[in-house]
């Protein structure tokens, strides 16, 4: 009986001791993750969870809220596309659909410099940011080449040149990509994550002509005598504007800031990917937007008649008879002096007051001046000008009066 007692008094001490275990092991586990990500998630993606972390939950975000954003603009720009007639309105849609690639490619790649970096990740770092914003400046550079014809000439360029001029533009960038990663990759064998901030800046100098040459270019869509197309211009100077500083600052914090604040491995992801956040958003808000707002609106009725317009005469597009209402008291008066007409034509010698019919052998007598004086015919400029009203009758020689 001892020994069956004993082992009942064991028994919870065992379970006690599987259970103390099993919160321990937990433990542990929660204390190798990080806070806000879950026991199975890849050590790779950490960054997009981690609040220990949270530049990159902050940026994941706003990336995303932009994706979202850009897809949303396509859909209604595809939407409406066949109910866009304006042919200068219409010419720019395919470069308005590369410029929003660019710009979800843009988003899409933020999530590459998140996430923790490998052989493949560095790959498609290095090979899509130029080529990404190459195709974005690219657009911009058309697009203002477009403003300005428009500005000055009133007609831009066909959509198939503006659309091939963008892509030829941005394969120059492909090609410069795609040597740099054969030259240090394949050639050299050297890892693909393993390459100085400043190869890296130079690999991106076709992308900062280009974006120089599309401000440039910018500035000449204020000047010109068409001002209707003058308000895209300044949207695209903005535009520029505002991506010439955002490049400056991440040049100057990506070469020398991180560096001699001693933060290179810590801050140099997180500045490329909110690098890309603010591009994007710029792109979207400044550009974006107001194109497709442009290019949405119904066209302009350039052959409606403008009535408050003195410089230019008014011609009446109807018959007189059609417009103007003459009064009842006018028609009577025509109808009894062509009454009156017929009667001095019978006086003169024709038959029913007709001039077909005149008595052969007489030339019969003509009416003579006074009774001709005294039949008063207005004219219709003479019932208008006189507001509607019949004017009165001149009075006759006899004295009387036709009414």
């Amino acid at each position: 009986m001892f020994a069956a007692s004993e082992r009942k008094m064991r028994t919870p001490q065992v379970l006690a001791f599987l259970l103390l275990s099993a919160i321990a092991s937990v433990a542990s586990e929660n204390a190798s993750t990080s806070r806000g990500c879950g026991l199975d998630l890849l050590p790779q993606y950490v960054s997009l969870c981690d609040l220990d972390a949270i530049w990159g939950i902050v940026v994941e975000a706003v990336a995303g809220a932009g994706a979202l954003i850009t897809l949303l603009l396509t859909l209604i720009l595809l939407v409406r596309l066949p109910f866009i007639k304006d042919k200068e309105k219409k010419s720019p849609v395919g470069l308005h659909f590369l410029f929003l690639l660019g710009t979800l490619g843009l988003f899409g790649l933020t999530f590459a410099f998140i996430i923790q970096e490998d052989e493949t990740i560095c790959s498609v770092r290095r090979f899509l940011w130029g080529v990404l914003f190459a195709l974005c400046f690219s657009c911009l550079l058309s697009q203002a080449w477009r403003v300005r014809r428009l500005v000055r000439h009133g007609t831009g360029p066909p959509g198939w040149q503006l659309v091939g001029l963008a892509l030829c533009l941005m394969l120059v960038q492909v090609i410069i990509a795609v040597e740099w990663l054969v030259l240090t990759v394949l050639r050299d064998a050297r890892p693909a994550c393993a390459y100085e901030p400043m190869d890296f800046v130079l690999a991106l100098t076709y992308d900062m002509v280009l974006l120089v040459a599309a401000l440039g270019l910018a500035l000449f869509t204020l000047c010109g005598k068409f001002k209707r197309w003058k308000l895209n211009g300044a949207f695209l100077l903005i535009t520029a504007f505002l991506s010439l500083l955002i490049w400056v600052a991440w040049t100057t914090m990506y070469l020398f800031g991180n560096a001699k604040l001693q933060r290179e491995d810590a801050w140099d992801d997180p500045t490329l990917a909110i690098t890309l956040a603010a591009s994007g958003w710029v792109f979207v808000i400044f550009h974006a937007i107001p194109e497709i707002h442009c290019t949405l609106l119904p066209a302009l009725q350039e052959n409606t008649p403008n009535y408050f317009d003195t410089s230019q005469p008014r011609m009446r597009e109807t018959a007189f008879e059609e417009d103007v209402q003459l009064p009842r008291t006018y028609m009577e008066n025509k109808a009894f002096s062509m009454d009156e007409h017929n009667a001095a034509l019978r006086s003169a010698g024709f038959p029913n007051g007709s001039l077909g019919k005149k008595p052969s052998g007489s030339l019969g007598k003509r009416p003579s001046a006074p009774f001709r004086s005294n039949v008063y015919q207005p004219t219709e400029m003479a019932v208008v000008l006189n507001g509607g009203t019949i004017p009165t009758a001149p009075p006759s020689h006899t004295g009387r009066h036709l009414w």
